[in-house]
């Protein structure tokens, strides 16, 4: 976890503060349900000074190295965010403008454009989508 709170260490000052592991953990389970081995993550750790300044939440979880967010492909970012929401584990919110989902260890909440169910087409088109991956490797 030491080398893994250095990765996610906040991305303007260097800053280190130990990750929460229960973050880390919803972020695992994700990845084993929707498939997804590899992650870009956009902001781990945040001091108060970088959350400032990315007009984050006064209340964050990023301040408490408690938060992930995760550049997710535009094809599969709703249904990765419907996928964290059904966890019940921690807040989600989902940005599709700027293409990424947030993720945490908090309180159970969801905010942005993020449905409590998949919708039959998309699971469609992900499959689609995962198949076609699939004969391209």
């Amino acid at each position: 976890m030491r080398e893994l709170s250095a990765v996610l260490a906040d991305s303007r000052t260097g800053a280190v503060r130990p990750f929460d592991p229960r973050a880390i953990e919803i972020l695992w389970e994700l990845g084993e349900r929707e498939r997804i081995r590899e992650f870009a993550v956009l902001s781990g750790y945040r001091t108060p000074g970088t959350n400032a300044l990315v007009e984050g939440a006064a209340d964050s979880q990023h301040l408490r190295a408690a938060a992930l967010d995760l550049l997710i492909p535009s094809a599969r970012l709703a249904a990765f965010g419907a996928a964290a929401l059904a966890l019940g584990r921690g807040g989600v919110g989902v940005y599709p403008a700027r293409g990424f989902v947030h993720i945490d260890s908090g309180p159970v909440r969801r905010w942005g454009e993020v449905s409590a169910r998949r919708a039959p087409a998309e699971d469609r088109l992900s499959r689609i989508a995962e198949a076609w991956a699939a004969t391209q490797r």
